[in-house]
Protein backbone atom coordinates (compact mmCIF):
# COMPACT_ATOMS: atom_id res chain seq x y z
CA UNK A 1 0.00 0.00 0.00
CA UNK A 2 1.39 3.44 -0.92
CA UNK A 3 2.38 5.78 1.85
CA UNK A 4 0.12 8.80 2.19
CA UNK A 5 1.87 12.11 1.60
CA UNK A 6 1.59 14.67 4.40
CA UNK A 7 -0.55 17.69 3.60
CA UNK A 8 1.80 20.55 4.41
CA UNK A 9 -0.74 23.10 3.22
CA UNK A 10 -3.32 22.13 5.87
CA UNK A 11 -1.04 21.21 8.77
CA UNK A 12 -0.77 24.67 10.32
CA UNK A 13 -2.70 26.90 12.69
CA UNK A 14 -4.46 30.02 11.54
CA UNK A 15 -2.49 33.20 10.99
CA UNK A 16 -2.79 35.88 13.71
CA UNK A 17 -4.54 38.21 11.28
CA UNK A 18 -8.25 37.90 10.61
CA UNK A 19 -7.44 38.92 7.05
CA UNK A 20 -5.20 35.85 6.66
CA UNK A 21 -1.92 37.66 6.05
CA UNK A 22 1.22 35.51 5.76
CA UNK A 23 3.23 34.97 8.92
CA UNK A 24 7.02 34.78 9.11
CA UNK A 25 8.85 33.64 12.21
CA UNK A 26 12.39 32.99 13.40
CA UNK A 27 15.30 35.39 13.83
CA UNK A 28 16.81 35.20 10.33
CA UNK A 29 13.52 35.16 8.42
CA UNK A 30 12.02 38.09 10.34
CA UNK A 31 15.17 40.24 10.31
CA UNK A 32 15.60 39.70 6.57
CA UNK A 33 11.97 40.70 5.99
CA UNK A 34 12.42 43.85 8.11
CA UNK A 35 15.43 44.76 5.96
CA UNK A 36 13.61 44.17 2.67
CA UNK A 37 12.17 47.45 1.30
CA UNK A 38 9.83 45.44 -0.94
CA UNK A 39 8.04 43.95 2.07
CA UNK A 40 4.79 45.49 3.29
CA UNK A 41 4.90 44.97 7.04
CA UNK A 42 1.79 44.83 9.19
CA UNK A 43 2.62 43.91 12.78
CA UNK A 44 5.47 42.38 14.75
CA UNK A 45 4.95 40.14 17.77
CA UNK A 46 8.01 39.67 19.96
CA UNK A 47 9.10 38.32 23.30
CA UNK A 48 10.72 40.87 25.59
CA UNK A 49 14.21 39.43 25.08
CA UNK A 50 13.85 39.17 21.31
CA UNK A 51 12.57 42.76 21.08
CA UNK A 52 15.52 44.00 23.12
CA UNK A 53 18.06 42.17 20.93
CA UNK A 54 16.35 43.37 17.76
CA UNK A 55 16.44 46.99 18.93
CA UNK A 56 20.14 46.63 19.78
CA UNK A 57 20.98 45.29 16.30
CA UNK A 58 18.51 47.47 14.34
CA UNK A 59 18.19 50.72 16.34
CA UNK A 60 14.89 52.57 16.06
CA UNK A 61 13.59 50.04 13.50
CA UNK A 62 9.99 50.53 14.68
CA UNK A 63 9.91 54.22 13.86
CA UNK A 64 11.87 53.85 10.63
CA UNK A 65 9.53 51.16 9.35
CA UNK A 66 6.37 52.58 10.92
CA UNK A 67 5.79 49.11 12.30
CA UNK A 68 3.49 48.34 15.24
CA UNK A 69 5.08 45.88 17.68
CA UNK A 70 3.41 43.95 20.46
CA UNK A 71 5.41 42.41 23.32
CA UNK A 72 3.85 39.06 24.23
CA UNK A 73 4.69 36.00 26.30
CA UNK A 74 6.11 32.86 24.70
CA UNK A 75 2.84 30.96 24.95
CA UNK A 76 1.07 33.73 23.03
CA UNK A 77 3.72 33.51 20.31
CA UNK A 78 3.26 29.74 20.21
CA UNK A 79 -0.42 30.26 19.46
CA UNK A 80 0.44 32.32 16.36
CA UNK A 81 2.44 29.66 14.56
CA UNK A 82 2.23 25.97 13.69
CA UNK A 83 2.38 23.53 16.56
CA UNK A 84 5.94 22.36 15.81
CA UNK A 85 7.34 25.78 14.84
CA UNK A 86 10.39 27.30 16.53
CA UNK A 87 9.71 31.05 16.42
CA UNK A 88 12.75 32.19 18.47
CA UNK A 89 10.68 34.98 19.99
CA UNK A 90 9.71 36.74 16.74
CA UNK A 91 6.54 36.47 14.63
CA UNK A 92 5.92 38.94 11.80
CA UNK A 93 2.60 39.54 10.12
CA UNK A 94 3.18 40.80 6.58
CA UNK A 95 1.79 41.05 3.09
CA UNK A 96 3.06 38.51 0.58
CA UNK A 97 5.81 39.69 -1.75
CA UNK A 98 4.63 40.78 -5.20
CA UNK A 99 5.14 37.68 -7.36
CA UNK A 100 7.41 37.77 -10.40
CA UNK A 101 6.13 36.44 -13.71
CA UNK A 102 7.94 33.75 -15.68
CA UNK A 103 8.70 36.31 -18.40
CA UNK A 104 10.17 38.60 -15.77
CA UNK A 105 12.38 35.82 -14.42
CA UNK A 106 13.53 34.87 -17.92
CA UNK A 107 14.42 38.52 -18.57
CA UNK A 108 16.77 38.46 -15.59
CA UNK A 109 18.80 35.64 -17.15
CA UNK A 110 20.90 33.23 -15.12
CA UNK A 111 20.28 29.74 -13.80
CA UNK A 112 16.68 28.87 -12.87
CA UNK A 113 15.51 26.06 -10.58
CA UNK A 114 12.22 24.40 -11.51
CA UNK A 115 10.42 22.33 -8.85
CA UNK A 116 7.94 19.70 -9.98
CA UNK A 117 5.43 19.54 -7.08
CA UNK A 118 7.99 19.61 -4.27
CA UNK A 119 5.56 20.04 -1.40
CA UNK A 120 7.66 19.96 1.79
CA UNK A 121 8.18 23.62 2.85
CA UNK A 122 11.44 22.78 4.60
CA UNK A 123 12.87 21.31 1.41
CA UNK A 124 11.80 24.33 -0.62
CA UNK A 125 13.26 26.65 2.03
CA UNK A 126 16.59 24.79 1.91
CA UNK A 127 16.59 24.99 -1.89
CA UNK A 128 16.07 28.76 -1.62
CA UNK A 129 19.16 28.97 0.61
CA UNK A 130 21.21 26.99 -1.91
CA UNK A 131 19.88 29.20 -4.72
CA UNK A 132 21.05 32.30 -2.85
CA UNK A 133 24.49 30.82 -2.13
CA UNK A 134 25.15 29.72 -5.72
CA UNK A 135 23.59 32.73 -7.43
CA UNK A 136 20.51 31.23 -9.09
CA UNK A 137 18.09 33.78 -10.51
CA UNK A 138 14.90 32.27 -9.13
CA UNK A 139 12.65 29.28 -8.57
CA UNK A 140 9.68 28.17 -10.66
CA UNK A 141 7.02 26.13 -8.85
CA UNK A 142 3.65 24.62 -9.64
CA UNK A 143 0.69 26.61 -8.30
CA UNK A 144 -0.80 23.43 -6.87
CA UNK A 145 1.03 20.96 -4.61
CA UNK A 146 3.65 23.53 -3.61
CA UNK A 147 3.96 25.20 -0.18
CA UNK A 148 3.14 28.89 0.40
CA UNK A 149 6.01 31.33 0.93
CA UNK A 150 5.59 31.71 4.67
CA UNK A 151 5.99 29.80 7.94
CA UNK A 152 8.46 26.93 7.97
CA UNK A 153 9.50 27.56 4.35
CA UNK A 154 10.60 31.10 5.22
CA UNK A 155 12.30 30.01 8.44
CA UNK A 156 14.28 27.25 6.71
CA UNK A 157 15.20 29.68 3.92
CA UNK A 158 16.89 31.80 6.63
CA UNK A 159 16.38 35.08 4.77
CA UNK A 160 16.80 33.76 1.21
CA UNK A 161 13.07 34.22 0.58
CA UNK A 162 13.71 37.97 0.48
CA UNK A 163 16.31 37.69 -2.31
CA UNK A 164 15.33 34.75 -4.51
CA UNK A 165 12.09 35.30 -6.47
CA UNK A 166 9.57 32.47 -6.63
CA UNK A 167 7.36 32.12 -9.70
CA UNK A 168 4.18 30.04 -9.64
CA UNK A 169 2.88 28.48 -12.86
CA UNK A 170 -0.30 26.55 -13.59
CA UNK A 171 1.15 24.21 -16.22
CA UNK A 172 4.75 23.14 -15.67
CA UNK A 173 5.25 21.51 -19.07
CA UNK A 174 4.10 24.73 -20.76
CA UNK A 175 6.47 26.74 -18.57
CA UNK A 176 9.36 24.46 -19.59
CA UNK A 177 8.51 25.00 -23.25
CA UNK A 178 8.54 28.76 -22.67
CA UNK A 179 11.98 28.46 -21.09
CA UNK A 180 13.17 26.41 -24.07
CA UNK A 181 11.78 28.98 -26.48
CA UNK A 182 13.77 31.63 -24.61
CA UNK A 183 16.97 29.67 -25.16
CA UNK A 184 17.15 27.74 -21.89
CA UNK A 185 18.42 24.18 -21.79
CA UNK A 186 16.02 22.33 -19.47
CA UNK A 187 17.88 19.72 -17.43
CA UNK A 188 15.81 17.20 -15.47
CA UNK A 189 17.62 15.70 -12.50
CA UNK A 190 16.96 11.97 -12.46
CA UNK A 191 18.98 9.13 -10.97
CA UNK A 192 18.45 7.12 -14.19
CA UNK A 193 19.58 9.99 -16.44
CA UNK A 194 21.95 9.08 -19.27
CA UNK A 195 24.25 12.08 -18.72
CA UNK A 196 26.25 13.08 -15.66
CA UNK A 197 25.50 16.58 -14.38
CA UNK A 198 29.16 17.52 -15.02
CA UNK A 199 28.70 16.81 -18.74
CA UNK A 200 25.72 19.14 -19.24
CA UNK A 201 26.43 21.90 -21.76
CA UNK A 202 27.07 25.36 -20.28
CA UNK A 203 26.85 27.14 -23.65
CA UNK A 204 23.53 28.80 -22.80
CA UNK A 205 21.24 29.51 -19.84
CA UNK A 206 20.16 26.51 -17.79
CA UNK A 207 16.94 25.51 -16.04
CA UNK A 208 17.45 22.68 -13.57
CA UNK A 209 14.27 20.65 -12.98
CA UNK A 210 13.88 18.81 -9.65
CA UNK A 211 11.12 16.34 -8.76
CA UNK A 212 9.48 15.54 -5.46
CA UNK A 213 11.07 12.98 -3.18
CA UNK A 214 9.77 9.49 -3.82
CA UNK A 215 7.84 10.17 -7.01
CA UNK A 216 10.54 12.21 -8.74
CA UNK A 217 9.78 13.96 -12.01
CA UNK A 218 6.32 13.36 -13.44
CA UNK A 219 6.13 11.63 -16.82
CA UNK A 220 5.21 14.73 -18.85
CA UNK A 221 7.91 16.75 -17.09
CA UNK A 222 10.53 14.10 -17.93
CA UNK A 223 9.41 13.99 -21.55
CA UNK A 224 9.53 17.79 -21.87
CA UNK A 225 13.06 18.25 -20.49
CA UNK A 226 15.85 18.54 -23.05
CA UNK A 227 18.24 16.43 -21.00
CA UNK A 228 17.93 13.99 -18.11
CA UNK A 229 21.06 14.07 -15.95
CA UNK A 230 22.16 12.32 -12.79
CA UNK A 231 24.57 13.06 -9.99
CA UNK A 232 27.71 10.92 -9.79
CA UNK A 233 27.60 8.26 -7.09
CA UNK A 234 30.50 6.26 -5.66
CA UNK A 235 30.42 2.50 -6.17
CA UNK A 236 30.17 0.40 -3.00
CA UNK A 237 32.29 -2.65 -2.33
CA UNK A 238 29.52 -4.87 -3.68
CA UNK A 239 29.53 -2.95 -6.98
CA UNK A 240 26.26 -1.08 -6.36
CA UNK A 241 25.84 2.68 -6.06
CA UNK A 242 23.65 4.57 -3.59
CA UNK A 243 22.26 7.46 -5.64
CA UNK A 244 19.33 8.73 -3.57
CA UNK A 245 19.59 12.16 -1.93
CA UNK A 246 17.15 14.47 -0.20
CA UNK A 247 15.85 16.85 -2.89
CA UNK A 248 17.29 19.92 -1.13
CA UNK A 249 20.71 18.26 -0.84
CA UNK A 250 20.54 17.18 -4.48
CA UNK A 251 19.67 20.75 -5.49
CA UNK A 252 22.69 22.15 -3.63
CA UNK A 253 25.06 19.61 -5.21
CA UNK A 254 23.56 20.26 -8.65
CA UNK A 255 23.86 24.02 -8.31
CA UNK A 256 27.49 23.68 -7.27
CA UNK A 257 28.19 21.44 -10.26
CA UNK A 258 26.48 23.79 -12.72
CA UNK A 259 27.97 27.05 -11.42
CA UNK A 260 31.54 26.19 -10.40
Amino acid sequence: MSKRKPNYQQNRRKNPSAAGHPVLYGQHAVRAALSNPKRQLIRLYASQNAARDLEADMPDFQNRLNLPMKIVEHDKLNALVAADAVHQGLVLETEALTPLTLDGLIAQGGLIIVLDQVSDPRNVGAILRAAAVFGASGIVMTRHNSPPAMGSLAKTASGALEIIPMVEVTNLARALRELQKAGYLTVGLDETGTDLIDDVSRDGPLACVMGAEGSGLRRLTRETCDVLARLPAANRDDGTAFATLNVATAAAVTLYALTR
